[in-house]
Formats: structure tokens, C-alpha cells, sequence
């Protein structure tokens, strides 16, 4: 199977989506020769061409990108060529409505933006992979071509009538009969029994709340829809160019598709990273998605997308502080990637997206930011040799579920402030602040080559999840929980008892009496800490060790943190300090050790394919020790027992011979 390290060819991939549709052909020369000078080796084209390749039904209008592949290979630069079908045409919502998404109300979701198609639409199904297939045809032996990016970050829902033909069509793949249905979705409730197929409906607006598992099932269905779409056009390319590898880009912790199903689905994981240049912790943010991306790709992977400066969707858009940039690309390439793109290489002059950034700004080859890219460019072409193909050792898991997400995020539960992401970012964060090199996993993977595992927040777990988890813990696997776990099954079901009888007796809980979520801005005193956003009234069984009681309230003198054995069970979310020590006396005690110890507050420290990356997140210098001689590949020069940093600063390093 093709991979990232086929296309790379030895290097780290540098570049971004490149839109030259937007621009006369004389700035298009002026382009190759700036990314010449920038280090640039791959740009993505064609991403939003539709309407410029097919300006009519049937048409194709290919001259005027076979004179930029032809430019970009002229030049050295190799080309992601993309599929344009995330954006179709206004001639396709024109001529056939019946191919625009539908919301929950049942208006429609008309054309003059981008994303605006029924991923289960025949006619848009079928106009997309007429064009793929042509696209493929054409240019499949151009030597410019070293990857294929289908369609763009697939967001689209649709609740329209096709929808609701497909969507019966998968659940009767799912459930074979109405009787299954109707006992997974529960509609002895209110009434809501089905009778037959023809009865059941995408969950459409309502007059209450909606039956939550007919939701759940809705998100399943949804993201597999789009999948068929990604897989369609995926498998047009891949006949005619076997031996070119296949991506599309995932948004960071979007709800609507399950990476890990998709992630099977790809030669190469790509993702789009932007982190806030005003977020103090926008550093972590970038690592636990550069954390995540590598765990659903098995190795390296692709940062398809960021921004060398502002954004646009924001309410208020900060540009990155000299240095921000740099160090952001480097710490993706610490945490496993090799390829560092943008969105995108031109900023554009019209359309909603002319303040976002670009690597060439409006401000010309003059400007703060391209000066930034081209020593960027020129780092990553000197470090790519030693650290391109390799992976990034980890001895601790995050467990992270789609099916938990979608089943958690529900109406009618105990506390609509609890939010899935922002528990995981708190663990991550807790753990990513104590040194510790992180994946993410599956509830249902083997978990064995993890010393520890940490489960922030998983509300559903099916039968093998908890069998999962349980062996790993009696295996000699250190297992640390967070509240509201396995309280449901795959049919988003409470389990009797209010959480798996197998979990209970692994944590030590006799019972579960009652969940207590707080306000917003409450908290809870426990002993050495406060705890946030939940509480539980626990009863322990003899033997479970109470590291930590609620210490007012109505469960003053409960348990708030307890463990059995190396399983522990946190029934609160401590304030990052407590947490970030609760979470490191675990992982130490299971024999996890920080990649470097004793480093000073903001840096980073990461070890990918034996070099050691430093980062430096603050403004003011610092000095690291270090455990011997090092050559730093970015500079140089030699770092004999330290290193010193700067503002942002990064230094990438090798062992020194003596």
C-alpha cells in the first residue's frame, strides 16, 4: 500500500493549497520562483476547481491545469492533486436541487458558499466521480503527481428525503429486522414503536427531545455516508495510479466523522490544525491533535492545513507572534508528522477567506511572515534526512470513542456543561504538563504495549470495550477512569446499577447511588484539591484505597478518588494541579517516566526517530540541562550538558559523538 514515505521521498512535504484559478497566469511564474525560494516541495491544487474545470454540465476545461503541473514539476515542486468535489458548481444546485442538503427544519441549504451537497444524492454521487474519473485519466502519469487529496474536510449533514432512503437502507443492514430496531432504539418509550421500515425518518426537528438512540445511529449513519463518497472517489484514483497514495483531511475533534473508521480508509492521516495564537494553551491543543493524528495513522503523518498568521472565523482574528509559527510546525514534526503545509500559499485578495493568511501575505516577499517561512523551509529541508519515516515512542494511552462522544453529547442528560473535548484536553494536558509521551487508542484495542491507560470520559462502552479494559487492568496494566464512564451500551442503554457491574468491581464501587453534577463556576472541596463540572455518591467495597474524599456538601466524607489495585477511578474533574499530580503518581508508579526530567516551565521535550526535540512555549530565555553532548541539526552547532532557548525557541538534537 502506498504511504506518506512514498510521497515524501525523504523529506519533510512543505507547501499548502495552492488556488492560482484566483490569479492572471503572470503572477503564477512568480509564484514558482517564490516557492522555490521558500523551500516549498508540494502544493495542493484543484481542491476548490469545480466550477473551473466543469463550468457546465459535461464540460472540461483541463489547459489550463496541465500548464500548472507542468510550471510546479518545471520547478521541483510535487503536486497533491485534489478531487474539486466539496464544492460543487451553481449549476448543479440550479439545475438539480434535489443534490442540496436539507436541514433538520427541512429548509434548504442552498449553493453560494462550498460544502452545499447530499452526501447521499445519486446525481451528486454520479457528477462526482465522472469528474474523478476524467481528472484521473488525465493526469495520472504526470510526473508532478506524488498524492491525491479527495474532496476537503467532509462536514456535510443533509435530513432530506434521499437521506432518509439511505439512511432506512442502513439500518436494515444494521438491525436485518424491525423487532431489533425497535429493541436497540428503545421505542416502547413514548409511543415511538415503528412498523415498518418506510415509517422511520432522519431525526428532524421534533416538538421535544428526540429518541436519543435514533440520534445516535443518525451520527453512525452520517459519518458512513460521507465515507461511501470518500471511497468512491478514492477507488477511481487508486485504479488509475496504484502506486500514489490516497488522503483527505480530517478536521481536529469534529463530532461528525469517526477518524478511526476513516483513518482505515487512507494511505496517508491528514488533519487541519489551528490552534489560537492567544489560547495560553494552544501549544498543548497542537500536541494532543499531533498526538492524535499519529495514533489514528499507526505512524506518521500529514498536517494538511494551519495558518502562517490570522485566521478569519474568529470573532476577533490575532496574527501569531513572531517565532508562534515555527515552533508550532516544529512540534508537529516532533509528534510525528512529515509534512508541514498551510492553508494556503497565496493569501487571497476576494472571498470570505481574504484575511485569513496565506505563507505569502498581502504585505508581498517583504513581509514578517514569508521571511518566517523561508527559514522554516530551509530547517525543515536540513532536519528531514534524520527524523522523516520515523515514529514517536509512547508508553501511555488516551482512550477516545466516537460512539461515546455522540452518545454523551445528548439532551436530557444529568449536566449539558459537560463537554467530551474539554475533559480529554484536561487529561491530555495533565499528562502532556508531566513529560509523558502520549497515543490515543480505541476502547476495543489492544492495549497491552501501554505501561498506562487513561479513560477521561468514556459515557458509552460496549461489552468488548469493558472486557478491554478489564483484562488490561488484571493483565498488570495501570488503568486510570474519570467519571461518567460505562454508564451505557452500544444502544446508548443504562447499564443496571448505573455503571458496568465489571467496572464496579474493578474500581472497587459497591454502588453508584446517585450522579451530582455542578454549576457552571462550582466546585467541590475534596481532600488537597477542588474538583469541577461532576460528583458522584459513591459506596466503596472492603479493601478500595480512598486516596482522596469529598470534603463539604452533601458528600462530605465520600470517596472522590479511589483506587483497587493498579485500577483507579477519578469520580470528579480535579483542578489542573491536582490532576496533573494525580495523573503522574499513576503513570510513575507504572514504571512511565518523562522524556526529559527537570526541564524548566514551557518546554517541551519529545524524542522522534532518535533525535531530541526542544520547545520552548514562553518569551523569556531558558536554559535546559542536558543529559550529555549534543549536535543541535537546526543550528549546528554543539550543546555540551545545555541548551539554551529563546522566545518560542526550538532546538532539534542529536547525540554528539564524544
Amino acid at each position: 500500500m502506498p504511504s506518506l514515505r512514498d510521497a515524501a521521498r525523504g523529506r519533510i512535504l512543505f507547501g499548502g493549497d495552492y488556488n492560482p484559478e484566483q490569479w492572471p497566469e503572470e503572477v503564477w511564474e512568480d509564484d514558482a520562483r517564490l516557492m522555490k525560494e521558500a523551500g516549498v516541495n508540494s502544493v495542493t491544487l484543484g481542491v476548490f476547481s469545480w466550477a473551473k474545470i466543469e463550468p457546465r454540465p459535461g464540460a472540461r476545461e483541463f489547459g489550463w491545469l496541465d500548464r500548472l503541473l507542468d510550471l510546479m514539476h518545471a520547478h521541483g515542486v510535487g503536486v497533491v492533486l485534489a478531487t474539486p468535489t466539496a464544492s460543487p458548481p451553481p449549476w448543479m444546485g440550479a439545475r438539480h436541487p434535489e443534490t442540496l442538503p436539507r436541514a433538520e427544519d427541512g429548509s434548504v441549504v442552498w449553493y453560494g458558499s462550498r460544502q452545499q451537497f447530499c452526501a447521499s444524492s445519486p446525481v451528486y454521487r454520479r457528477y462526482a466521480a465522472a469528474l474523478t474519473e476524467d481528472l484521473a485519466a488525465r493526469y495520472a502519469d504526470h510526473p508532478a503527481l506524488t498524492m491525491w487529496h479527495i474532496n476537503n474536510e467532509y462536514c456535510t449533514h443533509c435530513w432530506c428525503d434521499e437521506t432518509a432512503a439511505h439512511f432506512r437502507r442502513w439500518l436494515r443492514s444494521r438491525y436485518a429486522t424491525m423487532d431489533a430496531l425497535n429493541e436497540a432504539w428503545g421505542t416502547a418509550f413514548w409511543s415511538q414503536r415503528y412498523d415498518s421500515w418506510t415509517e422511520i425518518l432522519p431525526p428532524r426537528k421534533a416538538q421535544y427531545m428526540k429518541n436519543p438512540a435514533q440520534v445516535l445511529d443518525f451520527k453512525r449513519f452520517t459519518s458512513d455516508a460521507l465515507m461511501e463518497c470518500y471511497i468512491a472517489e478514492r477507488d477511481i484514483v487508486a485504479r488509475h495510479t496504484p502506486r500514489v497514495p490516497v488522503t483527505t483531511n480530517f478536521m481536529p475533534l469534529w463530532s461528525g466523522q469517526d477518524a478511526w473508521a476513516w483513518s482505515a480508509q487512507e494511505d496517508i492521516v491528514s488533519v487541519d490544525i489551528y490552534p489560537d495564537p492567544r489560547d495560553p494553551q494552544g501549544g498543548q491543543y497542537n500536541a494532543m491533535l499531533a498526538d492524535m493524528t499519529r495514533s489514528q495513522a499507526g505512524g506518521p503523518w500529514m498536517l494538511m492545513e494551519q495558518a502562517a498568521g490570522p485566521v478569519n472565523w474568529r470573532g476577533v482574528n490575532h496574527p501569531k507572534p513572531e517565532g508562534l509559527n515555527r515552533l508550532w510546525s516544529l512540534q508537529a514534526v516532533a509528534r510525528g508528522a512529515d509534512a508541514v503545509c498551510y492553508f494556503q500559499w497565496r493569501q487571497s485578495r476576494q472571498g470570505s477567506e481574504k484575511f485569513h493568511s496565506g505563507m505569502l501575505t498581502h504585505a508581498g516577499e517583504q513581509g514578517r511572515t514569508f521571511r518566517e517561512i523561508k527559514r522554516l523551509g530551509a530547517e525543515l529541508t536540513a532536519i528531514g534526512p534524520a527524523v522523516g519515516g520515523s515514529d514517536v515512542p509512547a508508553d501511555v494511552a488516551i482512550l477516545h470513542d466516537w460512539d461515546s462522544w455522540w452518545a454523551g453529547a445528548q439532551e436530557g442528560r444529568p449536566s449539558s456543561l459537560l463537554d467530551y473535548t474539554e475533559v480529554v484536553q484536561r487529561w491530555h494536558r495533565a499528562l502532556w504538563e508531566n513529560g509523558v509521551a502520549t497515543d490515543f487508542a480505541r476502547p476495543d484495542a489492544d492495549l497491552s504495549r501501554f505501561k498506562a491507560v487513561a479513560v477521561p470520559h468514556l459515557y458509552l462502552l460496549t461489552d468488548e470495550s469493558v472486557d478491554n479494559l478489564v483484562a488490561y487492568a488484571q493483565g498488570g496494566g495501570t488503568l486510570v477512569c474519570g467519571f461518567f464512564s460505562g454508564i451505557a451500551d452500544v444502544d446508548d442503554r443504562i447499564r443496571p446499577g448505573g455503571m458496568d457491574a465489571r467496572l464496579r468491581e474493578l474500581f472497587g464501587i459497591r454502588t453508584l447511588h446517585e450522579w451530582w453534577p455542578l454549576d457552571a463556576g462550582s466546585a467541590v472541596a475534596c481532600d488537597g484539591f477542588d474538583g469541577s463540572l461532576w460528583s458522584e455518591e459513591l459506596e466503596t467495597t472492603e479493601g478500595t484505597e480512598v486516596i482522596a474524599a469529598y470534603r463539604d456538601g452533601e458528600l462530605a466524607g465520600l470517596p472522590a478518588v479511589l483506587r483497587r489495585g493498579r485500577a483507579h477511578y477519578l469520580s470528579t474533574l480535579p483542578e489542573p494541579a491536582a490532576l496533573r499530580a494525580l495523573l503522574g503518581d499513576a503513570v510513575r508508579e507504572a514504571g512511565v517516566e518523562p522524556v526529559l526530567a527537570g526541564l524548566p516551565d514551557g518546554v517541551e521535550a519529545v524524542r522522534r526517530g532518535g533525535l531530541l526535540f526542544l520547545l520552548h512555549h514562553g518569551r523569556d530565555t531558558v536554559t535546559v540541562t542536558l543529559p550529555g553532548a549534543y549536535e543541535d541539526l537546526l543550528t549546528g552547532h554543539r550543546a555540551d550538558g545545555r541548551v539554551e532557548l529563546g522566545r518560542h525557541g526550538v532546538a532539534v538534537l542529536r547525540s554528539a559523538a564524544p
